[in-house]
């Protein structure tokens, strides 16, 4: 009998291949980065939107989190499903690489016309 695995797993493993991906080109320049996921950013009083992912140094490290409900959340909202969470998952991966790289986003996604 498989083993189905969870919605969290699932998410975990979209992230995973995601980060793959992005990072690949970059992998020298992105060698101390970790990458992580949680359910929920903490609650930030006043906050406009709920962030969708963020970079933290912890203990001198970067470390991208992706938070996996408000991804899930705005995913379902269109009722497109996977297809729309493995886009949104992509947009804030690159989103947060940029940021780090100190590049445009459109450079992270294809280094070679950066």
């Amino acid at each position: 009998m498989p083993i189905s695995l969870t919605r969290a797993e699932k998410f975990d493993d979209l992230v995973r291949e995601e980060v793959q991906r992005i990072v690949a080109p970059w992998r020298s320049e992105l060698s101390g980065v970790e990458f992580a996921v949680e359910d929920i950013p903490e609650a930030v009083p006043g906050a406009a939107r709920v962030p969708l992912a963020v970079t933290r140094t912890v203990a001198g490290v970067p470390r991208v989190v992706v938070f996996r409900r408000p991804l899930e959340a705005r995913a379902g909202k269109d009722g497109k499903g996977e297809r729309e969470l493995v886009r949104l998952i992509h947009e804030v991966v690159v989103d947060e690489v940029a940021i780090l790289l100190g590049l445009d986003p459109e450079d992270v996604e294809d280094p070679e016309e950066g």
